[in-house]
């Protein structure tokens, strides 16, 4: 005997993609980036302003506590450098190719570079001048915006904890990692300003930028790689 009343048939819920988070974290500092960028190259008054009085402020401390400024040059020469960062990175591709997973090596090792030659490339383009001192406490060469060092952490950092999360870390480990993570990007921009050898926006240009091209990286990876496994 059949049913009075017809067979509802579920229809599938559509769900957004692997992709879709990081993506969508890769749009919003992508405009973040270039909102920035545009005042930055325009030298718009109020941003200058700013940068101008945060540095000084800053300069002024540098100059009257050695002790403290030879930390902050420890710290930004050796333990946050780009090349302490970049390392970081090789270690992990060498780990990964170690393991067979060669295409995911092979992604981070392209990140990586594609952020450093991002970095020069906006630095070119911008011209940026660095903060100019009678009494320098420290020194770098080449133009300011965006900050290498500033990006280079935040690009490395990313990619570990993107890492460390597809690999299974969860509780303290974890929260271990994010807080070195978090401590190491606010901390190497800290030195550098502090250094006065980048203006405010520098350096939050170079977070802004690193975030970007992690979700870039990762959004892609989730959208060629890992739908096309599932």
């Amino acid at each position: 005997m059949s049913s009075l009343h017809p067979t509802r048939t579920s229809s599938p819920t559509t769900r957004p993609g692997p992709a879709a988070g990081p993506a969508r974290v890769c749009a919003v500092f992508a405009a973040l980036s270039a909102l920035l960028l545009v005042p930055v190259a325009l030298s718009w008054a109020p941003l200058m302003s700013f940068d101008r009085a945060v540095v000084d402020a800053l300069h002024g401390s540098a100059v009257t506590e050695p002790t403290f400024t030879q930390v902050n040059r420890v710290l930004t020469d050796w333990v946050w450098d780009p090349w302490t960062m970049r390392l970081l990175s090789a270690v992990a591709v060498v780990w990964l190719w170690l393991r067979r997973e060669r295409l995911l090596a092979a992604w981070v090792a392209v990140t990586s570079t594609a952020a450093t030659a991002l970095q020069q490339a906006v630095k070119a383009v911008v011209g940026r001048d660095r903060p100019q001192w009678p009494d320098p406490v420290d020194s770098a060469h080449y133009a300011a915006f965006p900050s290498g060092h500033a990006m280079t952490a935040v690009v490395t950092c990313g990619l570990l904890l993107w890492l460390s999360r597809r690999w299974g870390t969860a509780g303290r480990v974890w929260a271990w990692c994010v807080v070195a993570a978090a401590v190491s990007v606010a901390g190497v921009g800290f030195t550098r300003l502090y250094l006065g050898v980048h203006w405010p926006s520098d350096v939050i240009g170079g977070w802004l930028l690193g975030v970007c091209v992690v979700a870039l990286a990762v959004a892609t990876y989730e959208r060629t790689v890992l739908s096309r496994g599932r």
